[in-house]
């Protein structure tokens, strides 16, 4: 009897399974939806002004502003770019999602050879379907680049210690934290090497020297890369690059204040933001956790506190190897990023993985002996994917009006238009988003098939398909049709065609504790403005948002007549309000 083609991919090629996976999860929806956030175009940008001026080490980009990060991530983004002459959303966001491929790829490949495969395998499968990891895979950001660069590194140092018991420095570490360091900065060292040292630590097995040296080579040898970089970079920007670099990898931990910065650090947050996050980034999964702990019975420790802790301790001290190291790694990320002010979802990423080997362990356990569990939470998701669908037709069929209803519970444009646009998506569904939906409602009954024959296993496998089919879904129809409709390409092709805009003619504010940048309409507008305030011109056009134009106005009244010209027809989506374009001419 021959092998199904599936199980064959399953048993045989489990990586390149994955990797097939990954790709059709990313690769064909990366280049589908404009940029509509803050934090893409700003990081293409700097890609545009690497081609067109040919600076690859500290190019100018927003005005008179340089990148605030170094620059693995841009140049990954101009060499996919020169090929076709100019910086796209896809190859902006190619070396996140490669990125994302291998991160997945080695994970398994990793984690397969050491624990029992089925536990890897669907580790990794969690992973691909968890939020935080698959929308950071979608974006132009230098988060899962800095990921993949970190976890690939610490994987190399197991092996290091693992395998040559920390002889002879393998030249891949180097490499991997060097490449970390030029993506985001010293971070990509000083969090890898501090998961290893508590680890070796742990171990009981090297003398303290041993680990001082072992530390200290892998992270001298690893700096060597950057230190190139951070030295070119120092002379061509001076002064003003090292405040950035003090801000961006000091000021952030150290909780500084009263940096030359002409930007808030932001993103300040207590320590439960971490573990909010945690939650918030592995939905759906966080949902089956919750539903297992009803039932469960919590019992009062027999022993004390010391006793306790020397259990948990023996506990650690008889687990694997690789669990030893994955549980060091996570709970060290997650004590790093408790420290600074600034906290992020992203930042977390680096310990998903890891923790995503015992949720595995943890759903395997759920899905054999408490299979009401499991159960319970695929009727959940079904249910929940049903409604969707029902919804979707009822809008196909023109049986309700969505943005109706969100008129009797809102007024503000910008949720009212994300609604308008997502009614849009259903009403009218092109080929693309009619496949998504076919696919979707195939996974939803795979889901009630498995249930039915009471087949658990198949049961969890079958709602990771589901899963990943609502991903398809996000990405390829409402994802893709939302960032299309709140970007600012449609304002800056308008403006274009319909006004004498030139590189010479351009301007904006650009003070980010006054004002908001538009980082989106710089990238479609080609990275083309200048600084108002620092060169004061005599005459030009100028771009503002919204709610900065009185302030602007007003603040230069007796030095320029301004006069208003358009505005976006709509709020656009990395500012959540309209831009204006104004004429202005200096009084005589």
């Amino acid at each position: 009897m021959r092998t199904p083609f599936l199980q064959y991919l399953y048993l045989q090629k489990p990586v390149t399974t994955i990797l097939i996976i990954c790709a059709v999860s990313v690769l064909p929806w990366i280049g589908m939806g404009d940029f509509s956030t803050k934090g893409e175009p700003r990081e293409a940008a700097v890609a545009i002004s690497m081609l067109e001026s040919n600076d690859w080490v500290l190019p100018e980009v927003y005005a008179d502003e340089f990148a605030y990060k170094p620059p693995m991530a841009h140049w990954l983004m101009a060499v996919f770019s020169l090929p076709q002459g100019y910086v796209s959303e896809f190859t902006s966001r190619l070396p996140s999602a490669l990125a994302y491929i291998l991160l997945l790829g080695t994970t398994l490949f990793f984690f397969g050879q050491r624990v029992r495969f089925q536990e890897a395998f669907i580790a990794v499968l969690l992973l691909l379907t968890c939020i935080e990891i698959h929308r950071a895979g979608m974006t132009a950001r230098v988060d899962m680049l800095l990921t993949a660069f970190i976890v690939t590194g610490l994987y190399a140092l197991y092996k290091w210690e693992d395998c040559r018991e920390l002889k002879g420095l393998p030249v891949v570490i180097p490499l991997l934290l060097g490449c970390a360091v030029l993506t985001k900065g010293p971070v990509g060292v000083i969090l890898p090497l501090f998961v290893f040292g508590v680890y070796l630590l742990a171990l009981k097995k090297y003398r303290l020297l041993v680990i001082f040296k072992a530390l200290l080579y892998a992270g001298v040898s690893s700096l060597f890369m950057p230190l190139i970089w951070y030295v070119a970079a120092w002379k061509e920007g001076g002064d003003d690059f090292l405040n950035v670099v003090v801000a961006e990898n000091f000021g952030r931990f150290f909780h500084a204040e009263n940096l030359n910065t002409n930007y808030d650090l932001g993103h300040e947050n207590g320590v439960w933001y971490n573990f909010m996050t945690l939650i918030a980034g592995f939905i759906p999964w966080a949902i089956l956790i919750v539903f297992s702990l009803f039932g469960l019975r919590l019992h009062k420790p027999a022993a004390p506190l010391k006793g306790l802790f020397r259990k948990i301790a023996a506990e650690f001290r008889s687990m694997e190897k690789l669990k030893q190291f994955s549980l060091t790694a996570l709970v060290c990320i997650l004590v790093f990023y408790s420290i600074p002010s600034s906290k992020r979802s992203v930042y977390l990423m680096p310990a998903y993985p890891f923790i995503a080997l015992f949720l595995a362990q943890y759903v395997l356990y759920i899905t054999q002996y408490r299979m009401k569990v499991t159960r319970i939470f695929a009727g959940f998701l079904v249910s929940l994917a049903a409604v969707v669908m029902a919804v979707a037709g009822l809008i196909t069929a023109g049986v309700i009006d969505p943005v109706g209803i969100a008129e009797s519970f809102t007024s503000r444009a910008f949720t009212l238009n994300t609604v308008e646009i997502i009614t849009g998506t259903f009403a009218s569904p092109d080929i693309l988003t009619a496949g998504i939906g076919i696919l979707v409602l195939a996974a939803i009954c795979t889901v009630l098939c498995h249930m039915r024959k009471k087949t658990n296993l198949k049961i969890l496998y079958s709602v990771i398909f589901l899963t990943f089919a609502i991903h398809l879904l996000i990405d390829g129809a409402i994802m893709r049709n939302i960032r299309n409709q709140s970007s600012s390409r449609p304002f800056a092709e308008r403006v274009m065609e319909e006004y004498p805009l030139d590189r010479n003619n351009l301007y904006v504010m650009n003070n980010l504790r006054e004002y908001s940048n538009l980082y989106g309409l710089n990238f479609y507008m080609r990275n083309t403005f200048h600084n108002f305030e620092e060169e004061q011109p005599g005459s030009g056009y100028f771009l503002v948002a919204e709610r900065d134009v009185e302030k602007v106005t007003g603040r230069y009244k007796d030095m320029y007549t301004f006069t208003p010209l358009t505005s976006s027809e709509k709020e656009v989506g990395d500012l959540r309000q309209k831009i204006h374009l104004l004429h202005f001419s200096r009084h005589k």
